[in-house]
């Protein structure tokens, strides 16, 4: 049985690094899966959901950086997996896509499978935010978006969420700063993916 909103599967946590295979089921075991957060879009629009705990993350690229290389890194997952992620998407970078990932954890790997909620395509404004299903240790939304101006350009990222579980609950205090060395990752894998 697929997971209501209200439930929550266990998380997916191994010793060894997931296979194509694996990844390819629990992309397989999400498809109808419902997000486990409501509304939508409060990563992008400012609002920030009762319940739910607000993070922003930022950095600017100036001389040396090409910003169409940011938009094609985020479009093609590669922030994700430069950061250290595995990641298997069902389609191309579109609102509906579904997305198996599989971070390394001190001891062992994590899955999650995420759905993507929004795209930005602006002229000079580019990203995406995708939000929890039934396989992630958190409830809520993540959005990253980068943004040209005359002479740089900036990486945003925003998380709004909280732990889906009594047990996620407990463990939010690693869980915090496992989330705040994963973006560290993200804003290190922009840096190197939009140099010229």
């Amino acid at each position: 049985m697929t997971p209501g909103p209200r439930e929550h599967a266990p998380v997916d946590v191994h010793l060894r690094r997931p296979s194509d295979d694996d990844l390819a089921r629990l992309l397989a075991r999400c498809k109808d899966d419902v997000l486990t957060y409501a509304p939508t879009g409060c990563t992008l629009d400012g609002t920030t959901p009762a319940g739910l705990t607000r993070r922003e993350w930022n950095t600017t690229f100036a001389s040396g950086h090409d910003y169409a290389l940011a938009v094609d890194a985020l479009s093609h997952w590669k922030v994700q997996e430069h950061a250290g992620l595995v990641v298997r998407s069902h389609g191309a970078m579109a609102v509906g896509t579904n997305v198996a990932m599989s971070a390394r954890l001190p001891i062992g790997f994590i899955d999650v499978t995420c759905r993507v909620v929004a795209i930005v395509d602006e002229p000079d404004r580019f990203g995406f935010a995708y939000g929890t299903l039934s396989v992630h240790p958190e409830r809520g939304e993540e959005a990253f978006v980068v943004t040209r101006s005359a002479d740089d350009f900036r990486f945003d990222i925003t998380a709004v969420s909280r732990p889906a579980s009594r047990l996620a609950s407990v463990a939010s205090p690693v869980a915090n700063r496992l989330q705040a060395a994963a973006t560290q990752r993200y804003l290190r894998a922009m840096d190197l993916l939009t140099r010229r």
